[in-house]
C-alpha cells in the first residue's frame, strides 16, 4: 500500500483541498502534497491523529495504515501494565498468525466489538460479490464487472457510470496491485464487490504494479462510513495480501482470505 494515495483518496472524498487539510493540521500545502505523492514518509503519529480528526476517521485506523507506533498504544500501556505482559508472554510463546486468531476470537467473544466499529469488507461481501480469477481486456472492463456486482438499491449502469466518473477525476490506485473504485450513488445501499485478476493488467498505479485486484465500492453518501471502508479496505493493499487474494480460486475462499486478513 502507498500511504499517500490512500491519504489524497480520503483526502479528496471528504471534500478537503490540499490546502484546507494542510492549514487544519498545520503544515505547509508542499509537505502535504510530498506526502501524497510518495516523496515524503508517512506523518507522525501524532500528525496523523491530527489529519484523523480533520477527516473524522478514528484515529487508529490512520496510525495503522502508516505502520506507524500509536501513541494511544503507549498510553493504554501506562495504565493497563499487564496488557503488556500479555504482549510479552505472546512473543515469548511465539504465536503464530493462526493463532493470535483464535485468541482474537475469543477476546471478541467475552467482549464483543462495538457497534460503531468500521464496516468491513469482508462482512459485506456475498458469493455474487466476489469474483475470483476473471479475464478482463482491461481496466475499464474490470470496472464494468465490478460495479455490476457492488450495485444494491440502485441500477448497475448508474453505479458503473458514477464510478467512471468519480475515477476520471482522481484515480483509486493504491499500491501493490490494489484498485478501489468508488461512488457516491444517491439511493444506493453501502455494497461492495471484488474482482481478481486471472492476469494482470497494466495501469497507473503509484508503485508501478500491474493491476490484480478490484475492489469497488457504491454508498448513498460521502459519510464516515464511505471513508472507514475505503480506509480499512486499503489494509489490504500489500505483496503478501494480493498474493493471498490472487492464490483464492472460488467466492468462498476469496472471502475467506478477505477477512482472514482483515483479523490479522
Amino acid at each position: 500500500m502507498t500511504f499517500g494515495a490512500v491519504l489524497r483518496l480520503l483526502r479528496v472524498d471528504a471534500g478537503l483541498s490540499l490546502r484546507s487539510m494542510a492549514t487544519s493540521i498545520g503544515v505547509s500545502n508542499a509537505y502535504l502534497s510530498r506526502v501524497e505523492n510518495g516523496h515524503d514518509a508517512p506523518p507522525t503519529a501524532d500528525r496523523l491523529a491530527a489529519i484523523a480528526k480533520t477527516l473524522n476517521l478514528p484515529p487508529l485506523l490512520l496510525i495503522e495504515l502508516a505502520e506507524r507506533t500509536s501513541p494511544f498504544v503507549a498510553q493504554y500501556l501506562a495504565e493497563v501494565p499487564e496488557a503488556a505482559g500479555l504482549f510479552i508472554d505472546v512473543a515469548r510463546r511465539r504465536l503464530t498468525a493462526r493463532q493470535i486468531r483464535d485468541v482474537r476470537s475469543l477476546i471478541d467473544t467475552v467482549v464483543p466489538r462495538s457497534s460503531g466499529e468500521p464496516p468491513s469488507l469482508g462482512r459485506l461481501l456475498t458469493a455474487e460479490s466476489a469474483l475470483p480469477l476473471m479475464s478482463c481486456r482491461d481496466q475499464a472492463d474490470a470496472l464494468d464487472v465490478a460495479a455490476t456486482r457492488a450495485a444494491a438499491g440502485v441500477g448497475a449502469h448508474d453505479v458503473a457510470q458514477a464510478m467512471r466518473r468519480r475515477e476520471s477525476e482522481t484515480p483509486s490506485y493504491v499500491g501493490a496491485g490494489v484498485w478501489i473504485p468508488h461512488a457516491v450513488v444517491p439511493g444506493a445501499t453501502l455494497a461492495a464487490a471484488v474482482v481478481t485478476l486471472a492476469t494482470p493488467l497494466p495501469a497507473p498505479t503509484p508503485d508501478g504494479r500491474p493491476l490484480q485486484v478490484v475492489v469497488a465500492i457504491a454508498g448513498p453518501s460521502a459519510d464516515r462510513r464511505l471513508l472507514e471502508l475505503l480506509a480499512t479496505t486499503a489494509r489490504l493493499a500489500r505483496p503478501d495480501v494480493v498474493a493471498a487474494l490472487v492464490a483464492a480460486s472460488t467466492s468462498d475462499a476469496l472471502i475467506a482470505a478477505i477477512r482472514c486478513q482483515e483479523h490479522a
